[in-house]
């Protein structure tokens, strides 16, 4: 059983009216049904978030490197034998 992200739901048919479907959602994701099997999510531009994004800098990503190496080397070192 697939689990939904999402309570809202709406079929394919349901798409011809894409502007009901966002209505009855309330702004919120709606997850698309196809013979019961989940084949796409429509995402209202209200659900996404508009926050401040930026590029990290090589500093800030070598840091993250270096602070998450006792986590990450384990697992390296198993996927080199593969």
């Amino acid at each position: 059983m697939t689990r939904l992200l999402t309570p809202h739901i709406a079929t394919m048919t349901e798409l011809r009216e894409p502007h009901k479907v966002l209505e009855r959602s309330g702004g919120k994701p709606v997850a698309i049904l196809k013979n019961s099997a989940v084949v796409a999510y429509l995402v209202p531009e209200a659900a996404v978030d508009k926050g401040d994004h930026r590029v990290a800098t090589l500093e800030e990503v070598m840091e993250s490197l270096n602070r998450r190496r006792a986590i990450n080397q384990p697992v390296l070192d198993y996927l080199k034998d593969k």
